[in-house]
């Protein structure tokens, strides 16, 4: 072989390498560091709980809940039936279930008793046997009442809609605050829902000597449950105190962005729209990226510039889901008023879902529940790369700031950028100012801050027209040519 072959044999594998280079970058979603962390604990199908020997406790691993779903079907298509019970499926999974089965049955309105009706609460009862099921999941929230009587048809743990998405944030809530909101909301679910055993849990006042009222006090006295309920409305009380002084923290950081005209994106929408992905990719934030509903759940806050320098902030938020609990919304909303503060939304819909319309409308109804309704929105339709193009086109059609990207092969990101700093407000006062050459800190807060229109040097100074915001226009107004 002769060298000039070794040499073009080289060259080849180089221009190779450099291609698979290129092509894992383009898709890297930034240091996934909190992947690992999750699969730390493997789930197990299949083995039972059983225990044949008590040293087994220690070292058994965690299986997988056995669920059946159910639901009331009201109104709508059986289409719209159908993707409810799919993403109940989904929201099942990711708490960490298998999912057996699924019932709907079709009723003008749920039974006010057992949510099936009697009749097919036992029928229910026989799916669940002979599936071997453990739990029943309800597409909706049952009250207190319902639960129980359903309980009692089918033998097995019932739980609601709202129960199953406030365990999937309990697990997935890593900052402070998001812990602290997550417990005031699974709290606020409880209060009502306590259940007591009788007059057997009751306690006595007792006599003087036993440190009570003596004569009159005795009697029936604080139950069991109203203990559980005084102690639960002290410690919502106390997270509330909480929340209140970590949003004075986040107001804080709010504040000193504002006072340094930095304007804000927010990113909002469906959960597993891509919200993650897409922030990943226009600012390389690392932020964990999963196909799971409510993979993540703490706001990421990341700083980025559009192509002629001006910098803003991009702001990740909690996913939006249908029915979605109002004790999340409530406890959540401290860090849903960064939609609300935003200078612009980016509403994430996710383009090969059924119903993205449907996702659309559900977003919308959270955002005029925490006042961000009014803020300028652009909906940015995702996964275009696996999205029916009659469904694009159909988006395209209805909404009037509409882009498609694909955050997954980078499809239509640059156009996404050229909006966002299209629609960022933009300074709106006209200054004409000749700056000494000792003051070159405003020369470069105005190539900075304002759109500087034209600039020359003179014998003088810095001469610069621009257009500057308010707060930097009194700062020049000493200066004005």
């Amino acid at each position: 072989m002769t060298k000039q072959n070794i040499f073009d044999q080289r060259a080849t594998a180089l221009a190779d390498e450099e291609q698979i280079l290129d092509s894992d970058l383009a898709t890297f979603d930034g240091d996934q560091y909190d992947r690992e962390e999750r699969a730390a604990l493997r789930r197990v199908a299949g083995l039972s709980t059983e225990l044949e020997d008590i040293t087994e406790v220690e070292y058994r691993q965690l299986r997988l809940e056995r669920v059946v779903l159910a639901a009331v079907w009201t109104d709508g298509t059986q289409e719209d039936a159908d993707n409810s019970m799919r993403e109940l499926a989904a929201l099942a999974e990711t708490a960490g279930s298998e999912v057996l089965a699924g019932v709907v049955q079709r009723r003008s309105h749920p039974d006010n008793s057992t949510y099936l009706g009697k009749g097919k609460a036992h029928e229910l009862r026989d799916i669940v046997v002979a599936e071997g099921a453990d739990t029943v999941i309800c597409d909706t929230e049952l009250t207190p009442s319902q639960r129980r009587a359903l309980e009692d048809v089918v033998k097995v743990k019932v739980i609601d809609r709202t129960a199953l998405i406030l365990d999937i944030f309990a697990q997935h809530a890593k900052s402070r605050e998001g812990k602290a909101q997550v417990e005031l909301a699974q709290m606020q679910y409880l209060l009502p829902r306590l259940r007591g055993w009788g007059e057997s849990m009751s306690r006595q006042a007792g006599g003087q000597a036993a440190g009570g009222q003596g004569m009159g006090s005795r009697g029936p006295g604080e139950t069991k449950i109203e203990l559980d309920r005084r102690r639960i409305n002290q410690r919502m009380a106390k997270l509330r105190r909480e929340i209140k002084e970590m949003k004075t923290s986040r107001d804080t950081r709010r504040l000193s962005r504002r006072a340094n005209a930095v304007p804000s994106v927010a990113i909002a929408g469906y959960t597993n729209a891509g919200k993650s992905s897409l922030l990943n990719r226009l600012t390389g934030a690392g932020v964990l990226v999963q196909n799971q509903l409510f993979a993540t759940l703490d706001p990421t806050v990341r700083r980025a510039e559009t192509e002629d320098g001006r910098v803003y902030t991009l702001a990740d938020t909690v996913g939006f889901v249908r029915q979605l609990p109002t004790q999340l919304v409530e406890a959540f909303r401290s860090t849903l008023e960064e939609v609300g503060d935003a200078d612009l939304l980016l509403h994430v819909v996710d383009g090969s879902h059924p119903d993205p319309e449907g996702q659309i409308s559900a977003v919308r109804a959270v955002l005029a529940d925490v006042d961000a309704a009014d803020v300028k929105e652009v909906v940015v339709v995702n996964k275009a790369d696996a999205a029916d193009p009659e469904v694009l086109d159909r988006l395209r059609r209805h909404e009037k700031h509409c882009v498609v990207v694909s955050a997954r092969t980078g499809q239509g990101l640059d156009e996404l950028r050229a909006l966002i700093a299209e629609e960022l407000p933009r300074p709106s006062i006209d200054v004409d100012v000749l700056l000494p050459y000792d003051r070159g800190d405003l020369v470069s807060r105005l190539h900075q801050e304002a759109d500087v229109i034209a600039s020359e040097h003179t014998s003088d100074g810095t001469r610069v027209k621009a257009r500057v915001n308010a707060d930097l226009a009194s700062e020049l107004a000493a200066y004005a040519a």
